[in-house]
């Protein structure tokens, strides 16, 4: 049954306390989440500064609205005088909104007395990160208000005043007070005199047309200090050099350049490993000498440096000068592949080494015929086109031999060593590698700077090759043991060597350096194409190119004479540097031996020392040396053969009896295919055909 009305009003008070306690409670939450908002805005548009291991700029990126910001989190407090007494000097006493200026605002708007600005800091900084501070409508206002209630309610003055410090726009796209100084005065913000402050305070109503840079600015500046009750012995700075900062500003230094492919902008810290100071110098080393060898057809030139143990990326350098617009200037020589000449050997004879050849190992230098994949004779020259006879492997490699090389490539094995190559090392060819064959250790495998130079950490890092480091947050690189310490030992020991190397290098030399624990490593292409020279401390590795970005050969620039100088120079930069911890070499692992025919040479305490000495001779059954089976020549007036055996043989043309010499002369008659025989005393014998064509 409904029970009768007790004849008592009905009470809505609970309800309307509910009804506003949630209502309230709403616009909290709303509120937290329109300020969180705006921090968010605030945080996206603070530029994205690269720096080096020292601290210093290298890049700042441009916000979203394509602008520089650098946010501080200091205000100079003359700066904050000033600002406020301009724009807001109630600012650390009202919620946001300023009762009066509203009031004479409205009255403004209504015509009744002169329109004037209303805006608080905190509003101002409300229109500032939502862009609408050209939209000025009701809508924009009831919004912006909301916004405003949510900064005032869950951030501190000192925050909002901060933000808009470092959001404020003061014209040619410098956002906030720190990218303003630097840009218009050349100035940290805590320099700033008042004059200058003036000046910028003077932009902010109107950035694009009243900004420093511009003539009116003084001007406006001059009637602010006069509004404010300031005195104007404070400008003291002329416009026109406001004009002359902004002309020597820059955004970015040239370090950026190839820096920029390695910019990982998912990344929270961009501190960088790289030396911007050392950089800047190394580049003046290559551009200086590149100008030097001008007349050589020298133009483009790269060096990279890298810090040891660690592999962390010190110096890059792939232009003499990247804002040049000079001929292939504007090309990072870093990253392109070019043929990488004798750089190649020590990983040849590191390979063979692990295959029970040895330094004092012995090679024949001599002429030797191969058949290329496309049917092609090859006949490997030395540098300067000598044969040198027997040689051991320390002196072939001290001295970039060639023939020898392709002896020891051939004792490795080719499928061998492009394993090394793709698997051990995870290289990636720009072409197959069965293209390159025995030419690989001719020099004609490509390659690019930086990747040589990372592989070439091996040596110094006792086998261990690790990825190239070049944030300094980022976490340990990985590691892979590519070879053993003690063949790693054997090849230092012989890059190292400057004495053996005498005959190709000379007495004095560039690579004559002041410090004796380096080792290095030329390289030189076909026709003087590229100039290489890989070098290394314990505690540091340099690694040049020199060449042109065309492939164009250069004017008989060898590794020692191009790429050499700049080395030399860039390793006396480091050596007289905080990298250079002076670590000495390790060779604990070697055993000294004392062969007859030299001094003392080194190998391994295990080894099997005439096996090692003999195991590329053994190889070599061949008893004629010259010339080779298959070979043609033309005859002609005079026209002769010289037959040269390792050996006295017995010699026979077509079966018929020459001579029994060493060294013969066969003199053909007439043209058509000829059968060589030669015979030793013990009864090995050897037979080629020859074709002597009219």
């Amino acid at each position: 049954m409904l029970k009768p009305n007790s004849g008592k009003p009905f009470n809505l008070r609970p309800f309307i306390t509910a009804i506003l306690f949630i209502g309230f409670i709403f616009f909290l939450i709303s509120a937290f989440f329109l300020q969180k908002q705006l921090l968010n805005i605030y945080n996206a548009q603070n530029s994205l500064l690269i720096r080096d291991r020292t601290g210093k700029i290298i890049f700042i990126e441009r916000d979203k609205n394509g602008s520089w910001a650098r946010y501080s989190d200091e205000i100079p407090s003359g700066f904050e005088k000033l600002l406020l007494k301009k724009e807001d000097k109630y600012f650390y006493f009202h919620f946001g909104f300023n009762p009066w200026t509203t009031y004479k605002a409205a009255l403004g708007y209504f015509n009744i007395c002169p329109k004037r600005a209303s805006s608080t800091i905190t509003q101002q900084l409300v229109k500032i990160l939502k862009g609408k501070e050209l939209e000025r409508n009701l809508k924009n206002k009831i919004v912006e208000a909301f916004y405003t209630f949510g900064l005032e309610l869950f951030q501190s003055k000192e925050t909002i005043l901060k933000m808009y410090v470092n959001s404020v726009y003061f014209g040619n796209q410098a956002r906030g007070l720190t990218e303003a100084s630097r840009l218009y005065f050349n100035l940290s913000p805590d320099l700033l005199a008042d004059g200058q402050i003036l000046q910028l305070l003077a932009a902010i109503s109107s950035p694009t047309k009243n900004n420093p840079a511009k003539a009116k600015n003084k001007e406006i500046a001059l009637a602010l200090a006069q509004r404010l009750g300031l005195s104007h012995e404070l400008f003291l700075i002329d416009s026109c050099v406001v004009k002359e900062t902004m002309g020597q500003y820059s955004h970015s230094s040239n370090t950026y350049f190839e820096i920029q492919n390695f910019i990982d902008d998912s990344s929270d810290d961009h501190s960088l490993t790289i030396d911007k100071e050392l950089t800047e110098k190394i580049r003046e080393i290559v551009e200086r000498n590149i100008a030097d060898l001008k007349a050589k057809n020298v133009k483009n030139g790269a060096v990279a440096v890298i810090k040891l143990p660690e592999n962390e990326i010190l110096t890059l350098v792939g232009s003499p000068n990247p804002k040049s617009f000079e001929e292939g200037c504007q090309i990072n020589m870093l990253l392109e592949p070019r043929p990488i000449g004798s750089t190649i050997k020590p990983f040849v004879f590191l390979k063979a080494f692990e295959k029970d050849l040895r330094p004092y190992t012995l090679a024949d230098d001599r002429e030797y015929k191969y058949i290329t994949a496309i049917g092609f004779p090859l006949y490997p020259k030395n540098f300067d086109y000598k044969y040198r006879g027997e040689v051991n492997l320390h002196y072939a490699l001290s001295n970039s031999l060639n023939v020898p090389a392709v002896k020891v490539l051939e004792y490795v094995g080719l499928e061998d060593f492009y394993k090394f190559l793709e698997q051990d090392l995870e290289f990636k060819p720009i072409q197959n590698l069965e293209n390159y064959q025995l030419g690989i250790a001719l020099g004609v495998l490509e390659m690019d700077l930086l990747n040589l130079s990372r592989y070439f950490t091996i040596f110094p890092n006792n086998g261990i090759l690790k990825d190239l480091k070049i944030y300094n947050a980022q976490n340990p690189c990985s590691e892979k043991k590519i070879a053993n310490p003690k063949y790693i030992q054997l090849i230092n020991k012989i890059l190292s060597d400057r004495k053996t190397g005498i005959e190709q290098f000379g007495l004095k030399s560039d690579f004559n350096l002041f410090q004796q624990n380096y080792a290095l490593k030329t390289g030189t292409s076909r026709d003087f194409r590229d100039s290489w020279v890989i070098g290394y401390t314990p505690d540091f590795l340099v690694g040049v190119w020199l060449g042109n970005h065309d492939n164009a050969p250069m004017g008989g620039i060898s590794g020692q004479l191009g790429a050499g100088r700049i080395w030399a120079e860039t390793m006396e930069l480091l050596l007289n540097s905080e990298y250079n911890k002076k670590t000495p070499f390790e060779f604990a692992l070697l055993k000294e031996f004392y062969p007859a025919q030299s001094g003392i040479e080194y190998g391994l305490p295990d080894d099997d020392y005439e096996h090692s000495l003999n195991a590329l001779k053994e190889r070599d059954v061949s008893l004629i040396l010259h010339p080779h089976d298959g070979d043609a020549f033309l005859s002609g007036k005079n026209f002769k053969i010289i037959l040269q055996a390792k050996q006295n043989v017995k010699w026979s043309i077509n079966n018929e009896f020459l001579s029994r010499s060493k060294t013969a002369i066969f003199i053909p008659t007439e043209t058509g295919q000829f059968q060589i025989k030669a015979e030793s005393d013990n009864g090995f014998q050897e037979i080629i055909a020859v074709y002597i064509n009219q």
